[in-house]
C-alpha cells in the first residue's frame, strides 16, 4: 500500500522550519551583538573613568582648560558622586564657562549646574574651603540675578556676607554686595557696601555706581560730589556722559535749569544719539511750560532708543 505523500505541505512544512532556524539564529546574534555593546560600553566606561583622577583633573585646571575639567569630572562624577574635590572643581569650571558665554541660556544652564554642584559640595567639605565655596556660590547667585528676569540677589547676599564672616578674603565682595544691594532698591546698604569697596579698589565705575545710590537716597550733594570727580578725572567717555547726565538730573531737581541745559548740551555735543539726554532736555522743557518742545524731545528720544522708559511715561502722561 503506498503512502498518500503531499508534497506542498511537506515544501511548506520545511520552510517554515527553515524560517524557524533563522528566526532563533538571528535572536542569538542580537543577544551576542548587545551583550558585546553593554560589555564595551562598560568597559570604555570603566577604562576612561581609570583613567581620570583628581590629579588629571587639576592638572587641567592649572592650564585654566575650564571645558576639559568640565568632561573630566562629569565622567569621574559618575562613579565617585559624591568626591567632594571633583564636585568643586566641576562648580568653578562651570562658573568660569558660564562667564564666557554669550548666548544667555546657556549661560544660565552652566550656572545651575554650578550652584547645584557647589550645594552639595558644601555638606561635606572641610571646614576651611567652606567660606571659599561660599563666596563662589554667592558670585554664581549674583551672576544669575544679572541674566534672568528672576530675582538672586538676596541668595547673592546671603552667601557673599556668609564668606565674609567666616574669613574670606576677595575685594570684590564689597562691590558685589553693593550691585546687589542696589538691585533690591536698599541704597543705603548699597551706599555702605560700595564705600568700602572704594576703600579696596577706586574704579569709575564704582565712583559713579555710589553716585547713582545717593540720588536715588535723594542726597544730591553727595552724589554731585562724586559726579564732579568723575567728569574731572576720568578717560572713559561713556562713563563721563553717564555722569553728565545724571548732573543734569541732580539740577533739574535743583531747579536750576540752565545748569541742568549745560550738562545736556554737552553731553549731545560728544553723542548726538544720547536718549538721556534728549530725555532731560524734555523734562526741563516741561518744567517751564512748554510741552511742545518737550513733546519734540521726547520723540527724538524715543527714535534713539524706542523703550526709553523715561521718555514712554512722559508721552503717554503729557
Amino acid at each position: 500500500m503506498k503512502t498518500n505523500y503531499n508534497i506542498e505541505n511537506s515544501s511548506f512544512a520545511k520552510k517554515k522550519s527553515h524560517l524557524l532556524r533563522n528566526l532563533i539564529r538571528l535572536a542569538v546574534v542580537l543577544v551576542l551583538v548587545s551583550a558585546a555593546a553593554f560589555s564595551t560600553y562598560f568597559g570604555i566606561r570603566k577604562y576612561q573613568s581609570g583613567r581620570i583622577s583628581i590629579k588629571t583633573i587639576k592638572e587641567a585646571w592649572a592650564v585654566y582648560d575650564y571645558q576639559k575639567v568640565y568632561e573630566l569630572c562629569k565622567v569621574f562624577l559618575q562613579d565617585n558622586t559624591y568626591n567632594n574635590t571633583a564636585l568643586t572643581y566641576y562648580s568653578y569650571a562651570c562658573f568660569f564657562l558660564a562667564q564666557a558665554q554669550t548666548d544667555t541660556q546657556q549661560a544660565q544652564s552652566y550656572l545651575d549646574e554650578c550652584i547645584n554642584n557647589i550645594r552639595v559640595a558644601l555638606y561635606e567639605a572641610d571646614k576651611s574651603l567652606v567660606p571659599q565655596l561660599q563666596y563662589m556660590l554667592g558670585r554664581a547667585y549674583f551672576s544669575k540675578n544679572t541674566i534672568t528676569t528672576h530675582y538672586y540677589a538676596d541668595l547673592a547676599i546671603k552667601y557673599l556676607l556668609l564668606a565674609k564672616e567666616n574669613g574670606y578674603k576677595a575685594d570684590d565682595i564689597a562691590e558685589y554686595l553693593g550691585l546687589s544691594y542696589a538691585s533690591l532698591g536698599m541704597t543705603m546698604e548699597s551706599i555702605a557696601a560700595f564705600t568700602e569697596a572704594l576703600l579696596v579698589r577706586e574704579s569709575d565705575s564704582l565712583l559713579l555706581a555710589i553716585a547713582e545710590q545717593y540720588y536715588k537716597a535723594n542726597e544730591l550733594n553727595a552724589s554731585e560730589q562724586y559726579l564732579f570727580r568723575i567728569i574731572k578725572n576720568s578717560d572713559n567717555e561713556d562713563i563721563v556722559l553717564k555722569s553728565e547726565n545724571l548732573l543734569g538730573n541732580i539740577y533739574i531737581d535743583k531747579e536750576d535749569y540752565d545748569a541742568a541745559l549745560e550738562e545736556f548740551d554737552n553731553v549731545l555735543k560728544k553723542n548726538e544719539n544720547s536718549a538721556d539726554a534728549h530725555y532731560g532736555i524734555g523734562v526741563i522743557y516741561e518744567k517751564q511750560g512748554n510741552i511742545v518742545k518737550a513733546r519734540s524731545e521726547w520723540r527724538k528720544a524715543l527714535k534713539i532708543q524706542v523703550n526709553h522708559p523715561g521718555a514712554l511715561q512722559k508721552m503717554s502722561e503729557n
